[in-house]
């Protein structure tokens, strides 16, 4: 059974004249690039353990075939911020599973893009817990609920931006949760 026990966080950023070259340096920033990497849907598996990315590194080998959620955004636009972001929520019960929201943005800065992402995990969690919330509160009212609630225990985010290069470079960001897997 393929079932992470750990999960890393990571971001980067990279610039180069051909849009696929640009993805690879922002994998390589974000030290990921030497993965066969395999997208997958939202969850944070109950048990699951959030390390750094340097841990979470040393248990991966080059050409491995790595589970991830990611986000990733391009432009060849000069001066268009863009964002790839990257949100989790957790539950305070370990037996249960968690969330993992990603985002793509045009315009938005680390904070927005950040922020949106972390709340779209924490709604998907909250609605599974049965918390009760108001949709049209804002982030931080919310935040207050999940606290108050005691059901979730944790929401970050991880958030790469940057601005399209001046002369027209494909800029690209990724943010991407990285699962260790057993064999």
């Amino acid at each position: 059974m393929l079932v992470a026990k750990k999960i890393f966080l990571t971001k980067g950023v990279g610039k180069h004249k051909e849009k696929l070259t640009s993805f690879e340096m922002a994998l390589r920033q974000a030290g990921i690039a030497q993965f066969n990497l395999c997208r997958v849907s939202s969850i944070f598996p109950a048990k699951c353990k959030l390390i750094t990315r340097a841990e979470g590194l040393k248990h991966l080998r080059s050409g491995q075939i790595v589970f991830c959620v990611m986000s990733e955004n391009s432009t060849n636009e000069p001066h268009r911020l863009i964002a790839a972001s990257i949100g989790l929520a957790l539950p305070k019960e370990r037996n249960e599973f968690g969330y993992i929201s990603e985002h793509h943005s045009f315009g938005q800065t680390d904070d927005a893009a950040g922020e949106y992402a972390e709340e779209l995990a924490a709604e998907m969690l909250a609605t599974t817990l049965g918390v009760a919330f108001d949709p049209d509160k804002s982030w931080d009212e919310k935040k207050e609920i999940y606290k108050l609630s005691d059901k979730i225990v944790k929401t970050a985010n991880i958030t790469q931006s940057a601005v399209g290069d001046k002369s027209g470079l494909w800029t690209s960001v990724v943010a991407a949760a990285i699962s260790i897997t057993d064999y």
